[in-house]
């Protein structure tokens, strides 16, 4: 039996940058109420990378929230479409993906979505399902539904199109498809980040052309990364990923500067919202102390991924590594793709140093420390195995991790 839909509509709403629209989710909530159906709610997710971070929770959370309501998630591997790239929020074209590729990657996916998601409430589909096959008489037809001068006004498309940057003619074709999905599926609504609303909106008129009634569209923020300014990627390396440890995982939080706390408590905490507002209040007028409560939600993030036990474990390492040792809370992580690194290299690497030459005078002055033990000789070789602190000089840190 499903919850009155006054009360579903708030919890629908929670945390929205845009709805569209309320009284079509208002009355999509009465009829599911009064037929006791499910609504079907569409997300789609390209598995063009294999590894997920905290950025990509706050869409799952949501959805796993209306689940919780009773109602349907309809996952959408988009394994067709990630063979052509989703240019949504990008400079550049998206290198193409081979299917092996895109098919290891959506295994991997998987298998983290549903560290949230509820595998009951899921429909997991693969729009290479229908998109595989379709005539060139069925994707004319599609492209038919749309115009050219619709699709420019897409932001990303448009401030190509302006520098003269070279837009491939199948990237057009990618809201086309991610819209015929929601027509295949029968989506009553979709859920997306903010740089997903023009595609959502596709969606919406295919299903119209369709004859269906057009599904609500609900976009959710996208987070900044521990560098507090750019959106979470791999690519910045400013993210944190599922698969860190959990001492890796609680670091990484840790490293946050404290005015992005606030969106980590609302967006990626998965706490109830009543809470998470009092949390919130109490960070704004000083009640609540900035460096307890990161070390809260840092503990209550690893905890989520790893189990209580091993949260509670990386909160006293890192208190250990940290407070007994003087260390400021905020130290910035940086992963190292290389096995082994020059210690020179590392300082330039971690941006500690502006310059080699430095580095090595750094390193003479004996201002260069690894877990607070000096480094005397310039030329002394690490091996990047497992996360270490990095010192240069008495206020540069760095967290070292592997990449």
């Amino acid at each position: 039996m499903f919850k009155p839909v006054p009360e579903q509509l708030g919890i629908f709403k929670e945390n929205l940058v845009e709805l569209i629209s309320e009284k079509e989710l208002e009355a999509k909530l009465a009829d599911s109420f009064k037929k006791n159906r499910p609504l079907r709610v569409k997300y789609g997710a390209d598995p063009s990378a294999p590894d997920l971070h905290l950025g990509h929770t706050v869409p799952l959370r949501k959805l796993r929230q209306i689940q919780d309501l009773g109602h349907l998630v309809v996952f959408i591997i988009g394994d067709f479409t990630a063979r052509i790239g989703d240019p949504s929020g990008r400079s550049e074209t998206r290198k193409i993906l081979t299917a092996a590729e895109v098919t290891e990657n959506a295994k991997t996916y998987q298998e983290q979505v549903f560290q949230i998601l509820d595998r009951d409430r899921t429909e997991v589909r693969y729009n290479s399902e229908w998109l595989s096959k379709m005539t060139s008489e069925d994707f004319l037809r599609l492209t038919g539904q749309y115009t050219v001068a619709r699709l420019i006004e897409r932001d990303d498309f448009s401030k190509r199109f302006k520098a003269g940057d070279p837009i491939a003619l199948v990237e057009f074709l990618y809201p086309l498809m991610q819209g015929h999905d929601s027509v295949i599926v029968r989506s009553d609504i979709e859920l997306g980040g903010t740089d997903q609303k023009f595609n959502l909106l596709v969606g919406r008129e295919l299903q119209k052309t369709d004859g269906q009634e057009p599904q609500v569209v609900m976009t959710l923020p996208i987070i900044e990364g521990t560098d507090g300014v750019q959106k979470m990627s791999k690519s910045l390396n400013n993210h944190i990923a599922l698969k860190d440890t959990p001492r890796e995982m609680f670091g990484r939080v840790m490293s946050i500067p404290d005015p992005l706390m606030e969106r980590f408590y609302r967006f990626v905490s998965a706490l109830p919202a009543e809470e998470t507002e009092g949390i919130i209040r109490g960070l704004k007028d000083g009640s609540l102390h900035p460096r307890q409560m990161k070390a809260k939600l840092a503990e209550r993030i690893v905890g989520l991924f790893h189990g209580a036990d091993a949260a509670r474990d990386a909160s006293r390492e890192f208190d250990e590594i940290f407070k007994k040792k003087g260390l400021p809370d905020e130290v910035p992580s940086v992963k190292i793709s290389e096995k082994k690194i020059n210690i020179v290299s590392l300082l330039l690497n971690a941006g500690l140093v502006s310059s080699k030459g430095e580095g090595r005078r750094m390193i003479d002055q004996g201002g260069v420390r690894i877990d607070q033990e000096k480094i005397a000789d310039p030329r002394h070789i690490l091996t990047i195995e497992k996360p270490f602190i990095l010192q240069c000089g008495k206020r540069k840190f760095a967290r070292i991790e592997p990449a």
